[in-house]
């Protein structure tokens, strides 16, 4: 690959991940998001194996999936209380899509199948990336959002992911 090409997607990729860490309106935050995950396409793709453009086929439908409906959820926030902010969240089911978006970004289980599918289809380098930078933003997200979000949903999509990450190894 370019040496500019990949200097100009390792910018886009830290960029875009400070754009949604430091934003307060969810289309800002929603942008970053989406340059986060166009941007490490790429990056995955580069070992232009079959293996590798699977991966990269599942990471991008399941991350734009999950885009999706935080767009969605946001739309419906900002519908019922008529703001775009993200830190005055009013509705139970747009908060609730939130929380499932935001669990599918980051792979916690049972939304987590997509993962290793991910992680052997790339490099060591871009598997690091994927598993730590690639969860910033939407950790961000979900620390904005947390004191709106549903404490038993947070709480069961927790301890879900403590028996499923236990049993399963």
């Amino acid at each position: 690959m370019n040496p500019l090409v990949w200097g100009l997607l390792v910018s886009t990729l830290s960029t875009s991940t400070i754009i949604t860490m430091s934003s307060h309106h969810w289309l800002l935050a929603w942008l970053g998001l989406e340059l986060n995950t166009l941007s490490i396409l790429p990056i995955i793709m580069k070992p232009q194996h079959p293996r590798a453009t699977e991966a990269t086929t599942k990471y991008f439908l399941i991350q734009t999936t999950a885009a999706a409906l935080i767009l969605f959820a946001s739309t419906l926030n900002a519908w019922d209380s008529g703001n775009w902010n993200i830190s005055l969240s009013s509705s139970t089911l747009s908060n609730t899509i939130l929380l499932s978006a935001i669990l599918l970004k980051l792979g916690v289980a049972p939304a987590h199948l997509w993962y290793p599918d991910i992680i052997q289809g790339s490099n060591m380098t871009t598997a690091l990336v994927i598993s730590t930078w690639q969860k910033l933003a939407p950790l961000t997200l979900l620390y904005l959002t947390i004191n709106h979000i549903s404490s038993t949903a947070a709480l069961l999509a927790t301890s879900i992911s403590v028996l499923v990450g236990g049993w399963g190894g």
